[in-house]
């Protein structure tokens, strides 16, 4: 393995490989009224791997019930496999915290696997700053800011300097639902982030500190017996080298999905199930094969 590594850091030029991650989410158990709020990847109310503006529903002057959400990927027999559990909290109807554990199964490559250690811990907050429509304006987006901090990763460039590494993302973020198109609402979300981390952490750290945009897209349709159908697609820079491994290039993420919102009553109207495929990397630089195509993800979240 030692000597591979060697290889890779020697190497000045890589090939770029588009890396295109392909979510199908199906939302299910949710009231016709007042849709669960879904959790993300990491805790924060989002899409799959982006976050919202919208925060978690809570009273104005006081703290909410919590949302539990659990999401897994399968990374595939290079990078193995993450699972997520999480627990966020929303209070006075402007703020959202909560915990992550990433627990990580190592796959069994010999030359890579090792790479990838048995996981890390995510702390996160959001705050709402500009409600959506504020002062009747109905131009008006929602606007928050917040920050995602990994604690204890030991991933790719932890491996590789012999010690756990922290890394983090402060990010500002824009979204609103346009109504007024009633046969097909829409919601639009971007933001950018400040970021340290090498694809939210599971390739450990990036060379340094960067901007990076991120957005989202979604589409809501009338389905049958009353249904929601909703397709969206997410788009998210990455920083391009994984910190120790300056000739490997990661490319922009892209989220594609569908979700279909059936009607529900009593306590699965809060339960959400996400499923998908997800393609993360493959050809990071020539010889270097992640072996990450179609690989399937899921996730679930509850809010009590």
């Amino acid at each position: 393995m030692m000597s591979l590594l060697s290889r890779l850091k020697q190497r000045s030029s890589a090939h770029r490989t588009a890396s295109v991650v392909t979510v199908i989410l199906v939302g299910m158990f949710m009231a016709c009224a007042v849709q669960a709020q879904n959790l993300g990847l990491e805790g924060p109310t989002g899409v799959f791997v982006t976050p919202l503006a919208y925060t978690l529903p809570s009273p104005s002057n006081s703290i909410g019930i919590p949302s539990l959400g659990f999401h897994f990927l399968d990374g595939g027999s290079v990078i193995g496999y993450f699972s997520k559990l999480s627990i966020t909290e929303g209070a006075f109807n402007r703020i959202e915290f909560g915990y992550t554990r990433d627990i990580h199964q190592t796959a069994g490559d010999p030359s890579l696997s090792s790479l990838w250690h048995p996981g890390f811990d995510i702390i996160h907050a959001k705050v709402n700053f500009l409600p959506e429509n504020t002062g009747h304006h109905n131009w008006l987006p929602a606007i928050s800011g917040g920050f995602i901090e990994r604690l204890q990763v030991h991933n790719v460039g932890g491996t590789i300097n012999g010690k756990n590494t922290n890394n983090t993302d402060v990010y500002i973020v824009a979204t609103k639902t346009i109504t007024q198109t009633k046969a097909m609402p829409i919601m639009l979300s971007g933001g950018i982030r400040g970021t340290n981390a090498e694809l939210y952490g599971m390739a450990g750290n990036a060379t340094r500190f960067q901007g990076r945009a991120f957005g989202a897209a979604a589409f809501v349709f009338k389905g049958p017996s009353r249904s929601t159908i909703i397709f969206a697609s997410e788009v998210a820079q990455q920083p391009p080298h994984p910190e120790h491994l300056g000739a490997a290039e990661i490319p922009t993420t892209l989220t594609y999905a569908v979700r279909v919102v059936p009607c529900a009553e009593g306590p699965l109207k809060k339960f959400n199930v996400d499923f998908g495929i997800a393609q993360i990397a493959n050809h990071i630089m020539p010889g270097v094969d992640l072996k990450a195509r179609r690989q399937v993800a899921m996730g679930i979240s509850y809010g009590f």
